[in-house]
């Protein structure tokens, strides 16, 4: 079994357009204290995280709501590298193999990621809501290499653009786990496991250490 971590350093890249930043200051020093503790700050849509669905509903269930296993997820990568920026995902990219009963989470991989850090990644490739409802129809999780699900504002948005969050609300409304900011995903699988386990905290996400397992 190979192990490959898809996650993004915590402290890495640029925070989500109106999020805090993210800092780790020293609290306690090995030389004034004997011991080192430090002082983490973040959003909880840091760097690669979850979203549960109370991130876009005011009834939303919160991540310690659902179980431990639920952030096991037995993975189907879809190839969207074609896609260029601020292009739409559409339900088209969805092949009908991921309906197997034995896959709960479509990886999206548009290979925005190589971007992270710097200003065009949140120019990224998003789903429709057609797209999203497709994943709702199959009984998938999402993820994805991206800041969002959605288009991320920019002044680079175009006026067709859909306005709000409509595949954050299809899939969060319908239960589902979204896991963004997704790294490391070229070279993959088709098929493999995708660990994403947030801190156990009742809010309406947290940053994961994202692995893939695959033979």
């Amino acid at each position: 079994m190979q192990l490959r971590d898809c996650s993004h350093d915590l402290e890495s890249g640029r925070p989500y357009p109106g999020d805090p930043p993210v800092s780790v200051t020293p609290h306690a020093s090995f030389e004034a204290d004997g011991y080192r503790v430090a002082d983490i700050s973040c959003s909880t849509h840091s760097g690669t995280h979850v979203d549960a669905p109370s991130h876009m509903l005011a009834d939303g269930k919160f991540l310690d709501e659902f179980s431990v296993e639920e952030f096991q997820f037995d993975a189907h990568l879809v190839d969207c590298t074609d896609h260029g920026e601020r292009e739409a995902v559409g339900a088209d990219a969805i092949p009908g193999a991921a309906g197997s009963t034995d896959v709960d989470l479509l990886v999206f991989h548009t290979g925005w990621s190589e971007r992270w850090g710097r200003r065009e990644y949140f120019d990224h490739p998003y789903l429709t809501e057609r797209a999203a409802e497709r994943c709702v129809d199959l009984d998938c999780d999402v993820g994805l290499d991206t800041a969002s699900v959605d288009p991320t504002p920019t002044r680079n948005a175009s006026d067709d653009e859909p306005s709000g969050y409509p595949a954050h609300a299809a899939l969060l409304g319908a239960d589902s786990l979204v896991v963004e900011n997704l790294t490391n995903l070229a070279g993959l699988p088709e098929r493999f496991t995708l660990h994403a386990y947030p801190i156990p905290v009742a809010a309406d996400g947290a940053p994961v250490r994202a692995v893939a397992a695959f033979e």
